[in-house]
């Protein structure tokens, strides 16, 4: 008798195969096992979309479960022995697994079947009566021992086609894994599952696989008959060649709108989901992001493999040209919406984009609305004037007043700045069509983010509104003006936030903590003046200054020291941008020229004219063009001020005070007595046999002097400018110092210690006179600190943080130390102390790393990434080429291991 080969689809019941040709799964066929019958095996009837129930004998389930776990997905080679033509003709055999194991003989020698009581036919072949002689030998030994449906108890499944209340179900099961097995698939990610709840207790719902959608096999809905999708039946044949009556795990997630439970189907190699998205034969769904949570991020990348690959349903996939690009550094200029920021890039120009897949609290919305100035505050903070990491994602269509835009995935300092927008309640997540594929790739992350930030009422989804908050424009009217001007003049760096920039001198200040809004104006200089509309023309240079300004201050913290106001009530004073005086650094640029009186009233002059000169000299801005010669001739300093503030040159110095002449170096030995933590300006003693006796013989009598308050009482606040004796706060000594300011309100005055460079507050109990001035004064001795800088290092005075580092490095490094100073500049600077005036000099430790280790602090620093070469030397810097290209070496080091400032990539491009 001939021996045939087929493959096991499934089992319909302890005596009965579904067969399909190996090479041909389409091909299928029907064997039952020759001379035996399982008990009757409970099957649904489809009528009317209602699955109908019918008797279930026991041991049915048992009986099907032996053969389908020996069978299901296996090769077996079998032969028929008889047929029976009722109806459909029906074959009998019997079958030889793979590991020689022979059917019906196991099923009968276990009990799961029995024999027929017909199976005594008349015209049994000899191999039939050799087989029933066999089966009837077992069978006797099976019923003795109480094997399978001869056990006599028991058997009894109870078995349910519905769930009679899902959620009562999910909230019980949710997050379990279940043993299942899969009794029909549907769709690609539809099917019906028997969960085993307990041996006893089973039930047969329809579930939708979590995370994906398969396309729709051909069907008829409402009488109208509905095409297959493309792929659907490879999708369908994919799922039940690998899970049909396959024993699986399945993780209850949730519902469906219609009820279905949402589940995790996991065969012993994997989820079936991740291999039906690897093959393009399924897409991911956004609907079940939530449920998913972090695991939705590996079928992502199995969807991404299919389209990479074109496989499936996207075999005709093109990428998106601008979707997935390489990210891109650029600084955040302006926080336009809560969702919206435009950027600046490093050739200079700018570009806004729409963070992908969210959206900021809608202004119209009652309920959102209020949240909208919290959410733009929110990432102001976290991002104005930072460096950041640009992702293209896709182009937005123009839509309700907005033109097309870029959407974007932008993270700053590691972290997705829309995911921590919707993590604070302050965005909501787009749910995006199905076709719309110009979307976040954390789009899972952010539905997740959603959903908590719902739970737990952040931001906006909380039921209470934020408390508004309304400014007061003090600049409407002169007489409010004055009034808080008179307020505002008591305290110093007065923080503030900078809302708009009018022109390059003058802004709308607001100052939270006052509840203020107000017009700034900077004292000391004048701006060109940009143009105010199209049909006006700008001065010029006026709209450069105007942009440095905007890049410079837009929507940054400062602080103002406010001075005075104007006639318009606009309040005159000094802005501070990172600790910096910002009209310094649009002096320095060459954008504003200084307004000499307002300067010496400001007393801010020495430091506005210095930044002045440096401009003219560097011939930027409005001093392009500028002639030192037919200024002096002139006696006009400036091209927008008639306003003459030059001195006369003398001593071989220049208007400005700073030398002509390049003097001889020299080495000094010196010690670093103070650190300027905000600019790294240090001060240094000079150390020699005479100077050292001088100071501490000074020093000594001095202290002894002021021992007793009654020898020296205090006589009351002193003056600007006065040299007093005040006690140091750490050691509770007394020295010479310089008083700069006083607080009234505080009682205490700002002091510079002129012999060593440092200066504090000090309360007006612990300054007294200075004493007898040919014992103490500076012509006894003259100050002993004098001002220097590090040459051919320009610190980053934008950055709080790397100035902070740098300070840092040199206190630790020199602060307090012997070390060598080799001048290489002398600057005579009018801001200065010191009678030499501002020295450049190079630092060497010369035991820096060790006994006789000399070490070049400004190349260590450079090294390190907190100070870079100037990009535009000075006269005598570039006089030294071969110590500017050593530095700069140092410099690529640095920027190539992304060290300090470097960390980012290079900030001079920016």
């Amino acid at each position: 008798m001939s021996v045939s080969q087929a493959k096991v689809k499934s089992v319909l019941s302890g005596d009965t195969l579904v067969l399909v040709a190996v090479n041909n799964p389409s091909q299928e066929r029907l064997l039952s096992l020759a001379f035996v019958s399982a008990p009757r095996f409970q099957r649904e009837k489809e009528e009317s979309s209602v699955l109908m129930e019918s008797g279930e004998q026991p041991f049915a389930f048992q009986s099907r479960d032996f053969l389908r776990r020996l069978t299901v997905g296996k090769v077996i080679q079998f032969n028929v022995l008889y047929s029976i033509p009722t109806g459909t003709k029906k074959d009998y055999g019997n079958v030889i697994l793979q590991g020689g194991e022979r059917l019906p003989e196991a099923c009968v020698a276990e009990g799961w079947v029995k024999l027929r009581d017909d199976s005594r036919r008349k015209d049994l072949s000899e191999e039939s009566e050799s087989l029933l002689k066999t089966l009837e030998l077992q069978q006797s030994k099976a019923k003795a021992d109480g094997k399978g449906i001869w056990a006599g108890h028991g058997g009894i499944i109870d078995n349910s086609y519905d769930l009679q209340d899902p959620k009562a179900f999910v909230e019980t099961y949710s997050g379990q894994e279940l043993d299942a097995i899969v009794e029909r698939v549907l769709t690609g990610d539809r099917m019906i599952v028997r969960i085993i709840l307990s041996p006893s207790k089973h039930v047969q719902p329809i579930i939708t696989v979590a995370g994906i959608r398969a396309p729709m096999r051909a069907n008829t809905a409402e009488g109208k008959e509905r095409p297959a999708e493309p792929s659907a039946n490879e999708s369908h044949q994919f799922v039940e060649t690998r899970l049909l009556q396959r024993s699986v795990k399945v993780k209850v997630l949730g519902l469906t709108p219609q009820n279905q439970l949402i589940c995790i189907v996991k065969h012993p190699k994997g989820s079936i989901a991740n291999f039906l998205l690897e093959a393009g034969l399924a897409q991911c769904s956004d609907f079940h992001s939530t449920l998913l949570g972090a695991e939705m991020k590996t079928l992502r990348q199995a969807e991404k493999h299919a389209k990479d690959n074109r496989l499936g349903l996207y075999k005709g996939h093109v990428e998106s040209k601008v979707s997935g690009g390489n990210a891109i550094d650029a600084t955040v200029a302006r926080i336009v919406r809560p969702d919206t920021i435009t950027l600046r890039f490093k050739s200079g120009s700018e570009k806004t984009v729409q963070l992908s897949s969210v959206r900021g609290p809608k202004p119209k919305d009652d309920k959102q609305g209020p949240w909208e100035p919290e959410a733009k505050e929110f990432l102001r903070r976290k991002l104005i004037g930072k460096h950041v990491r640009v992702t293209t994602d896709g182009i937005k269509p123009p839509s309700e007043g907005f033109e097309e835009r870029e959407v974007a995935t932008i993270v700053a300092n590691n972290k997705n700045v829309a995911l921590m927008l919707v993590e604070a309640g302050y965005a909501s997540v787009i749910r995006h069509r199905k076709d719309d594929k110009d979307r976040s790739p954390h789009y899972d992350e952010l539905v997740a983010a959603e959903e908590a930030a719902q739970s737990e009422q952040k931001g906006m989804w909380s039921s209470k509104a934020p408390a508004a908050k309304h400014y007061q424009d003090y600049s409407e009217s002169l007489q409010k003006a004055k009034i808080q001007s008179s307020v505002l003049q008591r305290q110093k760096k007065v923080p503030a936030v900078v809302d708009y920039v009018k022109s390059a001198s003058r802004f709308t200040i607001l100052i939270p903590r006052e509840n203020a809004k107000l017009t700034f104006v900077l004292s000391g200089i004048r701006a060109p003046r940009s143009a105010r509309n199209p049909n006006e023309k700008a001065e010029p240079f006026g709209q450069e200054a105007h942009d440095f300004a905007n890049r410079r201050c837009l929507q940054r913290d400062v602080e103002i020291d406010v001075e005075n106001t104007d006639k318009q009530g606009g309040f005159i004073g000094v802005l501070y941008i990172n600790r910096e005086n910002f009209a310094k650094l649009l002096l320095e640029e060459g954008y504003a020229s200084v307004h000499a009186y307002s300067a010496e009233q400001s007393g801010h002059a020495n430091e506005l004219f210095a930044a002045e000169e440096k401009a003219k000299e560097a011939r930027k801005g409005i001093w392009h063009d500028y002639d030192p010669a037919a200024e002096e001739s002139n006696g006009d300093t400036a091209p927008l001020s008639n306003n003459d503030h030059s001195s006369s040159p003398a001593n071989g110095a220049t208007a400005n005070g700073t030398s002509t002449a390049d003097p001889k170096q020299s080495y000094r030995d010196v010690v670093i007595t103070h650190i300027d933590p905000e600019t790294c300006a240090i001060k240094i003693q000079h150390v020699s046999p005479t100077t050292s006796h001088a100071l501490s013989n000074l020093m000594s009598a001095f202290r002894t002097f002021h021992v007793s308050p009654s020898s020296n009482p205090t006589t009351g606040p002193p003056k600007t400018g006065e040299i007093v004796a005040a006690k140091f706060s750490e050691d509770k000594e007394w020295y010479r110092a310089r008083v700069r300011r006083n607080d009234r309100d505080a009682k205490t005055s700002e002091v510079l210690f002129i012999d060593y460079g440092n200066s504090e507050s000090v309360a007006w109990n612990d300054i007294r006179p200075l004493g007898p001035a040919d014992r103490f004064g500076t012509a006894k001795l003259k100050p002993q600190a004098t001002d220097a800088q590090l040459s051919f290092c320009q610190f980053p005075s934008t950055n709080k943080e790397y100035m902070s580092e740098a300070a840092t490095f040199l206190r630790d490094t020199i602060e307090g130390k012997s070390v060598v100073a080799r001048v290489d500049f002398v600057e005579k600077s009018a801001g200065a102390t010191g009678s030499e005036g501002l020295l450049w000099v190079s630092i060497f430790d010369p035991n820096g790393r060790g006994e006789g280790q000399e070490v070049n602090v400004n190349e260590e620093i450079v090294v390190e990434g907190l100070a870079m070469v100037p990009r535009k030397l000075k006269g005598w810097e570039q006089a030294q080429p071969e110590r500017v290209k050593t530095l700069m070496d140092k410099e690529e080091e640095a920027k190539g291991a992304r060290r300090g400032m470097w960390e980012y990539g290079d900030l001079t491009d920016d």
